[in-house]
């Protein structure tokens, strides 16, 4: 076989299981295996010895446990001649997440990422290196990080964490970045998210649904008990369809008691447009017992704590509390969303023969034809206002 050959065949093969060797004399034990090492182009043999354990059966037992951990790492494309190359692509994990945290952090500083993007890519991050800290045999090295791992890591997300299809998919899109930006700047030579596709949203059916009365009873008279100011921010979702995002940027200043109306600002609306809403009275009188017009103006009615502060806090604080404590301790099926609050409220009014115009106008909704999604069937009849209106025509 030619030397050309031998490469070849040595790239393909790119390490060997190890065993255990006890040598000739029974003196010279070591766990050997062959691993490819890119620098001599050919597979060589590395060897731990492990004759520092004097007793045998302790030895073996330990050689055991030492090919267990040995394979795993080989099997997820560690080398044990990584010191000696030189490449980008052998740099640690570790450094490789460090600087890209770095990198976004930066962009979201100079205005490139928005806060919301921002928070959210450092969340997966997060994510990311927890799941690889618990695993049994960490990745070390970038390279490391292919499609193999993300396909484990996806998996993890979708069903050891029992998440949607949507949260799998969500995770899907930011790790083609990431890979992106590690592609971008020489960490790998080829886009390793390549291949591993997003779930058709064609198949992804609605996971949220509208909450029923007697539960939305059973929620406001928890919260009365354990947090009025979480209840506030449902009583602004339920009644003003302010989306969780917008809530996270009202201060106190942008309530007008007198007026009853609340202002939501064009820098923090989905359609970058000022918005006027009406305030239900239930807001305004929770809102007082709750203290919250005695703090500053400019003060986030919720800020940490979900208490009013000069301190911005993401929207996440309040899926958080509504996972973690209202839909646990209620015992609330999956498909109660915090945001099913809006379809509630919205569903709510109409159930209430609130003409479709004000809900529309309350809920800024575009059209008149996507408030008429939220129709409840059971009110899809005739209506008495109108079976009764004359005039001289």
């Amino acid at each position: 076989m030619s030397v050309q050959r031998k490469i070849l065949t040595s790239e393909v093969i790119s390490y060997t299981p190890p065993k255990l060797y006890t040598g000739k004399t029974g003196n010279d034990w070591y766990v050997g295996f062959y691993a490819f090492c890119p620098i001599a182009g050919k597979l060589k043999i590395k060897r731990i010895k492990i004759n520092h354990i004097p007793k045998i059966s302790d030895r073996r037992k330990y050689a055991a446990d030492l090919i267990n951990r040995i394979h795993e790492q080989l099997r997820r494309g560690w080398n044990p001649w990584i010191n000696e190359c030189h490449s980008k692509g052998l740099a640690l994990f570790s450094e490789a997440t460090d600087k890209y945290r770095n990198y976004i952090t930066r962009l979201r500083t100079d205005g490139v990422l928005r806060e919301e993007t921002y928070i959210g890519y450092i969340s997966y991050l997060r994510n990311l290196v927890r799941y690889n800290a618990s695993l049994k045999v960490p990745i070390t090295y970038i390279y490391q990080f292919n499609r193999e791992y993300i396909n484990e890591f996806i998996e993890h997300i979708y069903i050891e964490r029992e998440n949607s299809a949507q949260t799998r998919n969500n995770y899907l899109s930011w790790l083609r970045i990431f890979a992106g930006y590690l592609l971008k700047h020489g960490y790998v030579d080829k886009k390793v998210t390549d291949g591993i596709d997003l779930i058709p949203k064609r198949s992804i059916k609605k996971q949220r649904t509208v909450i029923s009365e007697s539960d939305l009873i059973r929620l406001q008279e928890y919260l009365k008990t354990k947090n009025k100011r979480f209840l506030l921010a449902c009583y602004i979702l339920f009644y003003c369809f302010v989306r969780p995002k917008e809530i996270s940027y009202i201060r106190i200043g942008d309530f007008n008691v007198k007026a009853g109306t609340l202002l939501l600002h064009s820098d923090y609306t989905k359609n970058h447009k000022d918005a006027v809403l009406t305030i239900n009275r239930k807001i305004i009188e929770l809102m007082i017992d709750c203290g919250s017009f005695s703090y500053p103006s400019d003060y986030y009615l919720f800020s940490d704590g979900l208490t009013p502060g000069p301190k911005w806090r993401s929207e996440k604080q309040f899926r958080d509390y509504w996972t973690h404590y209202v839909r646990k301790n209620l015992r609330f099926p999956v498909s109660y969303k915090f945001y099913s609050l809006k379809d509630t409220g919205v569903t709510s009014m109409l159930r209430a023969r609130i003409d479709n115009i004000s809900v529309r106008d309350q809920a800024r909704h575009s059209s008149i034809l996507i408030t008429d999604i939220y129709t409840p069937h059971d009110i899809e009849q005739a209506n008495p206002i109108i079976q009764k209106f004359d005039t001289v025509f």
